[in-house]
């Protein structure tokens, strides 16, 4: 594994990176360390299902030719794709790429992720990274909000 065995409290807000450009996987650490999460790496496809697996991460980074040369081959990438959103709705997830472009909701919605962000903004990551973030909270946010409705009622009952 990547990492040696790092203990998530309930404070902690944790962040999943599935990057192998050294560069965009340190500027992608330091920025999400400046938003104040607790950063994981996953140096292969297995080990980022681990991972994912057993923690729930608030943000998660998949390069668009991790573990792969093709995007077609990014089994991270078709893994996240494929699963259900009730397993995957707690974490913003971001796909960095060459060949998208930044913020394109028809791309991001086509590869099943909240958000693309073109690696030719990396100096920006922080920013872009806090934006996704806060656009897939008030997005979720009426389906939160009526989900909670929904538990109260059927607690009044």
């Amino acid at each position: 594994m990547a990492d040696e065995f790092d203990f998530i409290s309930a404070t902690d807000k944790p962040a999943l990176l599935a990057l192998c450009t050294p560069e965009w996987q340190q500027a992608a650490k330091n920025a999400l360390k400046d938003l104040g999460y607790k950063v994981h790496t996953a140096a292969t496809h297995s080990d980022f299902l681990t991972r994912f697996g057993q923690i729930q991460y608030e943000v998660v980074i998949v390069e668009e030719l991790f573990a792969a040369s093709t995007l077609a081959e990014n089994l991270t990438l078709k893994s996240l794709q494929n699963m259900s959103m009730g397993l995957r709705r707690h974490a913003t997830v971001i796909l960095l790429a060459n060949s998208f472009q930044t913020f394109n909701t028809l791309q991001a919605f086509q590869h099943s992720v909240h958000a693309i962000i073109n690696s030719s903004e990396i100096l920006l990551l922080g920013q872009l990274i806090e934006k996704a973030i806060a656009d897939n909270i008030r997005f979720l946010r009426s389906y939160q909000d009526a989900q909670m409705r929904g538990i109260r009622g059927k607690s009044d009952s």
